[in-house]
């Protein structure tokens, strides 16, 4: 067992002073407090001038990977309680906070993808500690404290990993054109295309079995992504699109939700996974559960014993860590996580933390959930130990606070569940919806995401209903076969499959 810096374990209960604003249901993400204006910003050792120079004397750099909840928030502490004594470099491989938990409703056509990111650099303007990098690390130097980045080599004192995750496929990477996940704008906006394609290019099938394939979506995994998925896409045929199409009955549609274990949302309570389940079956979404797939092709999806012909299949079921951790020589568990110190630390560099859903934090000899929540909280942590380092005194072990769970289905309907607390129906999803927009990012966001649920709970509306093409070339507004842009596998929008 490793020692922190030759500092004693904390008994529970002894904290040292820190004034960290506590995080809850309800709890808004405050930007960091701005320090006045000095001039000019204290020196960077990975500036472009001199990207190899030593760190300054009396600053501490901490170096950042990832900018979701995690890195965000080790950020914000940081600046807010450290003072002149800290420096910080924030690297992502884009240049967006991007607000995962709502990403479903872009790929359904709820929200515009700006309505649920925000540029890193807002969020942080004005404070010149900081400076934030668009870069992809690469590898760890923990002998030498050096991260590498695709745009070259940063020094740290102390780094701080928060890289997220992405999907499973469980040994069929090859099923990935077939079946997007959904970790990124990108994905959203490109199942977003897959699916309102498939209503155009049912209108105008004359084939019945080909219109039926093409009204058939299946979404791989029943947990709360793949549950609110389903819900959103029998909402949208069932209500959104029922007049806007002339050949078509929408409300045909058929969704598909497979999940391998015996219910739906495992993580909660039975009797919450049964009313999700009523709700969604209401929703007109076919529920099959304790089946596995074991194939998708270009036309088919073979679940247990059912062969289904789809033409669009979205994945929801596992997530793997950021490939990050196999490049710090530690033990990894099955899913690619980091196993850390008690205060969430690398083993034998107590300068190096990991968090979110790289790391696997156990509680009570089960891992913390990969949920927002958990990385906001080990994000905070993170930063108070780091605090203490700078002031000489002794860490604190995590401990992680569960404030619950929720998910939705549709409108109007959630479950939520905290504690003994069960909740369903139209209080659950008031609640869920409240949380979600103090969760969001910045007054814009939280304004245009609250008007467009008013205005979808009322109208059933979803002004987000835009077609993109993943080729920006214009090769010409009216032959769209002739750009020769590429697509997945039977891919709806694939100009190849159009019957004359």
């Amino acid at each position: 067992m490793h020692r922190l810096r030759s500092r004693p374990s904390i008994p529970n209960g002894i904290r040292a002073p820190l004034p960290v604003r506590g995080f809850g249901i309800g709890s808004r993400l405050d930007q960091p407090r701005r320090p006045p204006r000095t001039g000019r910003p204290p020196d960077d050792p990975e500036a472009p001038d001199d990207p190899g120079r030593a760190l300054v004397t009396g600053n501490t750099h901490v170096v950042i990977v990832g900018g979701g909840f995690g890195g965000i928030n080790v950020a914000r502490t940081l600046l807010r309680h450290g003072g002149s004594r800290i420096r910080v470099t924030l690297i992502d491989r884009r240049n967006h906070h991007l607000f995962q938990p709502l990403l479903y409703q872009v790929a359904t056509a709820g929200l515009s993808p700006a309505d649920i990111a925000t540029p890193i650099r807002a969020i942080f303007r004005g404070d010149p500690r900081i400076r934030v990098r668009l870069a992809t690390a690469t590898d760890v130097d923990l002998a030498s404290r050096i991260l590498t980045t695709d745009g070259g080599d940063v020094p740290y004192d102390h780094l701080v990993l928060a890289c997220g995750a992405t999907h499973a496929y469980f040994g069929h990477e090859e099923w990935e054109d077939r079946a997007p996940g959904l970790k990124t704008i990108e994905q959203a906006t490109e199942i977003r295309r897959r699916v309102l394609t498939a209503f155009e290019r049912a209108e105008f099938e004359s084939d019945r079995e080909e219109r039926r394939r093409l009204l058939t979506f299946v979404i791989v995994g029943g947990g709360p992504t793949g549950v609110e998925l389903a819900g959103a896409l029998g909402e949208l045929s069932r209500y959104t699109l029922t007049r806007d199409f002339r050949n078509i009955d929408p409300s045909s549609t058929r969704v598909i939700l497979v999940e391998g274990g015996p219910r739906i949302l495992p993580t909660f309570a039975p009797e919450l996974s049964h009313k999700a389940a009523r709700s969604l079956e209401k929703l007109g979404v076919t529920l099959w559960t304790e089946t596995q797939v074991t194939q998708i092709d270009e036309r088919h999806v073979h679940a247990g014993d059912e062969i289904v012909e789809a033409a669009t299949v979205l994945w929801a079921a596992g997530v793997k860590a950021s490939s990050l951790g196999e490049k710090l020589g530690v033990e990894l568990d099955r899913a690619g996580r980091v196993r850390v110190a008690p205060d969430l630390s690398l083993p034998d560099h107590p300068e190096v933390f990991v968090i979110g859903d790289q790391a696997r934090v156990e509680l009570d000899g089960r891992p913390v959930p990969g949920i927002a929540p958990a990385a906001i909280q080990q994000g905070r942590h993170v930063a108070k130990n780091i605090l203490h380092d700078l002031r000489d005194s002794p860490r604190e072990v995590f401990e992680y606070h569960d404030h619950g769970i929720m998910a939705t289905i549709g409108r109007a309907t959630a479950v939520l569940q905290r504690g003994t607390l069960r909740l369903n129906g139209l209080v659950a999803w008031l609640i869920w919806g409240f949380i979600h927009i103090l969760y969001l990012i910045g007054f814009r966001n939280r304004l245009l995401v609250f008007i467009q649920w008013t205005w979808s709970y009322f109208r059933h509306g979803r002004g987000a209903r835009i077609i993109t093409e993943p080729d920006w070339r214009l090769h010409g507004v009216h032959s769209p076969a002739s750009t020769g842009r590429r697509h997945a596998p039977d891919d709806p929008g694939d100009p190849r499959k159009e019957r004359s």
